[in-house]
């Protein structure tokens, strides 16, 4: 039979465990946090004392997308093209 004293002292402890566990995971997101404003300080000094110069980032953010996209196109080509000797081999393969 169990004494509803060590039930009640199983609880508070099951409890206890919850709760640290808890403040060791709101430990983690705030260390976490912190860390992530200090990269946004050190992100915005460098945009404050012209290291990078937004001009000059936006500029090569322009180049980025359209090279990135030049490369999308040439995939597609490139696809296009393996798709089109797959469709012949298999053509072959059926007449052999």
């Amino acid at each position: 039979m169990n004494n509803p004293e060590v039930q009640a002292f199983q609880e508070l402890e099951n409890a206890v465990g919850a709760a640290v566990d808890q403040l060791k995971e709101l430990r983690s997101r705030l260390d976490q946090a912190q860390e992530e404003g200090r990269e946004m300080k050190e992100i915005l000094r460098k945009f404050t004392e012209g290291e990078e110069e937004p001009s000059r980032l936006l500029t090569r953010l322009k180049a980025l997308e359209a090279e990135n996209q030049e490369l999308l196109d040439r995939l597609k080509i490139g696809r296009e093209g393996v798709e089109r000797l797959l469709a012949r081999i298999r053509f072959l393969e059926e007449q052999s």
